[in-house]
């Protein structure tokens, strides 16, 4: 994974390009932090599960929601799924996408 803007002074915001392996994904455990995510699905597909709605997306398809809200992302696909997320307040979370 490669961090948009690492060195940048003051950075507001976590950009990341990420490829999430056919069944990882954060398990089982709901996630719950201050700000705010967003990303686009590039390629396979993404589950991603907000305040106990869940969606599959694939290719093209974005999401955007309030980290405060209970949330998990998984692969369900049969390939690697990558995404181009974004999320603040700035952070380098390795453990939601490791392949």
């Amino acid at each position: 994974m490669r961090l948009v803007a690492a060195q940048r002074p003051g950075r507001q915001l976590t950009i990341l390009p990420r490829a999430v392996c056919c069944g990882s994904g954060t398990g089982d455990e709901m996630i719950v932090h201050r700000g705010e995510e967003g990303g686009v699905v590039v390629r396979g597909r993404l589950e991603l599960t907000v305040a106990g709605t869940t969606r599959v997306l694939g290719p093209g398809e974005a999401y955007y929601f309030a980290s405060q809200l209970p949330h998990r992302f998984r692969n369900v696909g049969r390939e690697a799924c990558e995404v181009i997320s974004a999320s603040t307040p700035p952070s380098f979370l390795r453990r939601i996408y490791g392949c």
